[in-house]
C-alpha cells in the first residue's frame, strides 16, 4: 500500500478513492475520543468533516504488516490545527485495521510555562 496516496485521499476527502485501500471487514478506532468505526463509517466521518484539508507526512515507520505514520493535519483557512499517529495494520495489501490518536495542536499548558519546562520544537 503507498502511504503516501493513502494520506491524500484522506486530506482530499475522496471517499472513492479511501474505500480502495480498505478490506471490507477493516474497522478503525480513534482512542482519544473512544470511537470505533466501520469502513463507511469512518469513510463518512472523514469525507464530510467541513472544509478543506492539507497536512504533512512528518514520519514513516514500518514493521512487518504495520505501517505507523505521524502526520500534521489542518484546515485550508488554518483554524484547526492537529497531529495524528497512525498504526495501520495490512493484509494482501490492504488496511484491515486501523488506530489513530488525534491531538489538536496548541500551546503548552500554562503550568509549564510557568515552570519553564521544556523548549519549542520548531
Amino acid at each position: 500500500m503507498d502511504i503516501k496516496e493513502f494520506w491524500n485521499a484522506v486530506l482530499k476527502q475522496e471517499a472513492e478513492k479511501l474505500r480502495s485501500f480498505f478490506k471490507d471487514t477493516a474497522y478503525v478506532n480513534w482512542h482519544c475520543t473512544n470511537e470505533h468505526f466501520t469502513v463507511e463509517e469512518y469513510i463518512r466521518a472523514n469525507c464530510e468533516y467541513p472544509g478543506a484539508w492539507d497536512g504533512t507526512i512528518e514520519r514513516i515507520e514500518t514493521a512487518g504488516n504495520l505501517i505507523i505514520a505521524a502526520v500534521k493535519v489542518f484546515s485550508t483557512d488554518n483554524e484547526i490545527a492537529c497531529h495524528v499517529v497512525s498504526f495501520i495494520e495490512l493484509a494482501d495489501d490492504k488496511i484491515i485495521a486501523m488506530n489513530e490518536y488525534w491531538g489538536d495542536d496548541g500551546k503548552a499548558p500554562q503550568w509549564r510555562l510557568e515552570m519553564n519546562l521544556g523548549t519549542v520544537i520548531c
